[in-house]
């Protein structure tokens, strides 16, 4: 049986065109963090399943793309339950390594710690634009930081890495866990229900308004608690400023404290007061995020050109604590860096201030004496900042030529055996 050519479904092969534009945007991410003072650190691709099952990453859980036990540990015939041949798993995304790598090393580091990771994650998705099975997480995390200057801090460095990009008039969309819950409360939700209210207020950007009221009323939600909820949206929505509106309802209450009115506030305009790109920050109430572990503000980056999110994160106050018994505050951002490099591939990025890039074309049969002065030339080009690449001359040179034009060489040098 021949052997199958393409990649597994949902991973993909990144041809030397895309690879540069790749390798271009994570330097500029690199270069941008390190100046926040984000430093980089590296977890291992797979993690034990218990702590990747630990009830933190919500959907992502039916994700994991587990490994099974090797050697003599592997028993098909004798397994009862999945943990019998199951031990390890792929990560799904870089913020549980990152908690099980800050547990076992904080006391080798600084604090607050302020970490920066980029490498692959992988998930057992539906494939489709922008999504695949395997993918690129950026992710700067701060720890040790109790106060709503790591959030500011976070939103800024990615903002300001995005704007160095070239990406412009996006959104931050920002909301809170406590003002999801105090609406909740309000509204006359059990709190043993609140998780399937948010999943289904998740839906609202494809389902709308109305949607949502229906989903709600079909799980069986009384109709007094579902329209008293989307009330509180309404209202949000009707206001110059909606969080300061929606904040004092639930105030007012006593179901939400006025330090959570005053922290978000706060970061919205600290932001917008020192942004270094341009976009907007806006509050949103139906802003949810899917993952188990967050306990506090959530954010994501909203793009005109995606029709998506291309990033989000957030405060999981509480996700250390499940390793050592001490909880130790955390905020983290991550930038959806498959979807970010989609969009530059699609609108004919080009790598600003790229070096010239010049191809020596040499007709087989060239003499060796002067073949070491042709190569002898081009390490003199190299050494003063000139891609030079040297190849042999193939039969049909037009479709060489057109091959590595396409590459992004404007020069050609043929040197031929006369």
């Amino acid at each position: 049986m021949a052997l199958s050519k393409k990649p597994v479904t949902g991973m993909k092969d990144i041809l030397p065109e895309e690879m540069q534009i790749r390798d271009y945007v994570q330097n500029v991410i690199k270069e941008t963090y390190r100046s926040f003072g984000f430093t980089p650190i590296e977890t291992p691709c797979m993690e034990n399943i218990a702590n990747l099952t630990s009830k933190q990453g919500g959907e992502n859980e039916k994700l994991i793309f587990k490994v099974l036990k090797r050697g003599e540990k592997l028993n098909l015939e004798t397994a009862e339950k999945e943990e019998d041949v199951v031990d390890f798993g792929m990560r799904y995304d870089l913020t549980v390594p990152l908690v099980r790598f800050y547990s076992n090393n904080s006391n080798q580091l600084p604090s607050p710690f302020k970490a920066l990771q980029m490498g692959n994650v992988w998930r057992a998705d539906r494939p489709q634009r922008g999504r695949y099975r395997q993918f690129m997480q950026c992710d700067i995390d701060i720890l040790g930081e109790p106060s709503n200057l790591a959030e500011i801090e976070l939103i800024l460095a990615t903002t300001t890495t995005l704007g160095k990009i070239g990406f412009k008039n996006f959104e931050i969309r920002i909301n809170e866990r406590r003002i999801l819950k105090a609406m909740a409360a309000y509204s006359g939700f059990p709190e043993e229900s609140y998780d399937l209210v948010f999943i289904i207020l998740d839906k609202m950007d494809k389902i709308g308004l109305d949607g949502v009221a229906e989903e709600l009323k079909k799980e069986g939600f009384a109709e007094e608690a579902v329209d008293k909820y989307l009330s509180l949206f309404e209202k949000a929505e009707g206001t110059e400023n909606g969080l300061v509106t929606l904040c004092d309802t639930l105030i007012e209450a006593g179901f939400l404290e006025e330090e959570v009115k005053q922290n978000l506030t706060e970061i919205i305009d600290s932001v917008e007061a020192t942004k270094a790109a341009d976009f907007k920050m806006v509050f949103d109430p139906t802003l949810v995020r899917g993952m188990g572990y967050y306990t506090g503000t959530i954010f994501e980056i909203a793009m005109p050109e995606f029709g998506g999110s291309c990033g989000g994160g957030g405060r999981y106050d509480k996700m250390v604590g499940r390793f050592t018994g001490n909880d130790v505050p955390a905020c983290g951002f991550s930038i959806g860096f498959e979807r970010i490099i989609l969009l530059l591939l699609e609108g004919g990025f080009k790598i600003p201030g790229q070096a010239a890039k010049k191809a020596y074309l040499i007709e087989k049969g060239y003499p060796a004496d002067k073949l070491q002065e042709v190569i002898a030339q081009a390490q003199k080009e190299r050494s003063e900042g000139t891609q030079v690449l040297v190849v042999r001359m193939n039969k049909n040179k037009k479709f060489q030529k057109e091959k590595l034009t396409a590459e992004g060489y404007e020069e050609f040098v043929e040197f031929f055996n006369r």
